[in-house]
């Protein structure tokens, strides 16, 4: 059947005109031919038939016989032909013969070979909304979509408080939504080859989570004075942990170094659009799970890339909704920032204990632009305000947050944002690592500020029984005794006198005033140990 369509094809194109078949065999050269062109008229001696070329991909030959040349025998003199049989199917392999010298003396000037540069995607410095959602995308299945709840706290200070407990992500912090979605973007080769960190803040840890969940190779530098629990979980995460130098500064460039030599790639907390997209769903999920938001209330400093890239967020959605950053009294790092003009901490990092790594490269340029154009205000708080906010949310919410994740609601117990009274709010708890030496150091010290924790010193006469009646002034008050220390050496009263000091439990201020007027009528002697909140 195939022989006898091509004889009949064959016989057609020699009863055909050849000034005819050049100009058709012209309409038909592919190079010409357009793609609007989706009919081929071919005529026979008995019989015209039409047929529908490609629309939306290839025809079968059922449809339409076989094909015709694109080009024509007689322009093929420029070419070489070899002809292969592979099955059933004839191909034709057409190589271009290079033309003689003379042809190439004849031409006036030589034309230079035009050289096409690889068509690379610009990097996008500057944080899109289209960025944000694709990174939320990208991770839904990667990093909790944490609650945001109302708050029990609400009805102590005014405001209706929505809390959102981003220390519920399984390294306990936020910064896993910005390092889940930075590993994710990286190229298969470069994840083959594994990543490298020098740090031992919450980005550590959540890369060497992520990191061995996408089965990528990591490996984090810390310094060797880091916190032992720190290490050991880094440890249970995935990662391989090597410590290193009695500094982070030391670490870093240890870990440059290794990255260097092994090919490894150093990641850190830098204000790319990558990094800061993730963390900016935070943002998204807030205005989903909360409608008619007012305000939304973020932490800065350590965190002023979740300020920066949530802001965007918002204001994207809702420009009328206000975004406030609050940071520590004691290293004001973005309000200084946006003061100058340019970050004061870029290429140094400010690491504190409590308040983790602030500033460096993930408070740059592009952080600071998008503070500047889409953050309403950033405050400051005291350390106080701080401890508070974090006794508040262990007792009321059951969260052990730490300061940076406190810092939010800190703003609100310091009353430093008096325009939210009566508004809906929510806040967002970012992180809540924290060893516990320090945990209970701080809740020691908040105890302390909310008058909770009093102490005090009397001198007695050394007799047997008075300290018995200074227990049961005390007990009369329903207070109780913590610790009690007596000194009867080092003193400058008489010589059988003694000095005790008690360390007492009230339920709260007014509590603790009634204890002490109390005591100022029995003993006047009394001496109370000011360390509360003014």
């Amino acid at each position: 059947m195939n022989f006898a369509v091509q004889f009949l094809y064959s016989k057609g194109l020699s009863k055909r005109d050849p000034d005819q078949d050049s100009k058709q065999d012209d309409d038909s050269d592919p190079f010409w031919n357009s793609v609007g062109k989706n009919t081929i008229k071919r005529k026979d001696s008995s019989t015209t038939s039409k047929v529908q070329g490609p629309r939306n991909g290839p025809v079968t030959c059922e449809q339409n016989g076989p094909r015709p040349l694109t080009i024509h025998p007689e322009r093929l003199k420029d070419f070489v032909e070899e002809e292969y049989l592979n099955g059933d199917l004839t191909t034709w392999e057409m190589k271009v013969v290079e033309p003689p010298e003379e042809q190439l003396k004849e031409s006036a000037e030589p034309v230079a070979p035009k050289t096409r540069k690889p068509s690379v995607r610009p990097k996008n410095e500057f944080l899109r909304f289209e960025d944000i959602s694709a990174a939320a995308f990208k991770t839904q299945n990667g990093v909790q979509k944490t609650p945001c709840m109302y708050s029990r706290i609400s009805k102590q200070y005014g405001v209706d408080i929505y809390l959102k407990k981003e220390f519920l992500q399984y390294t306990g912090s936020v910064k896993e939504r910005g390092v889940l979605y930075l590993l994710t973007s990286l190229n298969q080769d470069q994840q083959r080859k594994g990543v490298i960190v020098a740090s031992d803040s919450n980005f550590a840890m959540a890369a060497a989570f992520h990191a061995s969940e996408l089965q990528i190779p990591v490996f984090v530098i810390m310094s060797a004075g880091t916190s032992p629990s720190r290490v050991r979980m880094c440890r249970d995460y995935g990662a391989m942990v090597i410590l290193f130098g009695p500094t982070a500064r030391d670490a870093q460039s240890h870990a440059r170094q290794l990255a260097q030599e092994n090919g490894y790639l150093y990641v850190e907390e830098e204000d790319s659009a990558g990094y800061l997209a993730g963390l900016g769903t935070v943002g998204l999920e807030i205005y989903e799970q909360v409608p008619n938001l007012d305000a939304v209330i973020f932490p800065a400093g350590g965190q002023c890339g979740l300020l920066a890239g949530s802001a965007t967020a918002l204001k994207h959605l809702n420009p009328k909704i206000s975004v406030i950053g609050v940071e520590c009294e004691k290293f004001p790092v973005v309000q200084q920032s946006l003061k100058t003009g340019h970050c004061l901490t870029e290429h140094d990092y400010v690491t504190h204990p409590l308040y983790g790594e602030l500033g460096g490269p993930s408070f740059g340029a592009n952080t600071l632009k998008l503070a500047k154009k889409h953050v309403d205000q950033v405050i400051s708080v005291r350390e106080e305000d701080v401890l508070l906010a974090m006794l508040r949310l262990l007792e009321y919410e059951r969260a052990t947050a730490d300061a940076e994740g406190a810092m939010g609601l800190a703003a609100i117990i310091a009353d430093a944002i008096p325009d939210l009274k009566g508004k809906r709010v929510a806040v967002v708890v970012c992180s809540g690592n924290l060893p516990l030496p320090l945990l209970r150091h701080c809740l020691d010290r908040a105890l302390v500020l909310d008058h909770r924790v009093c102490k005090f010193s009397v001198v007695l006469t050394d007799f047997p029984g008075e300290i018995s009646k200074l227990l049961e002034t005390i007990g009369r008050e329903e207070a109780r005794v913590l610790d009690m220390q007596k000194e009867n050496i080092f003193l400058n009263t008489d010589l059988f006198t003694l000095e005790v000091t008690c360390l007492v439990e009230t339920r709260d201020k007014p509590h603790t005033t009634q204890l002490r007027n109390a005591l100022t009528e029995k003993y006047s002697t009394l001496k109370w140990i000011e360390q509360g909140r003014q």
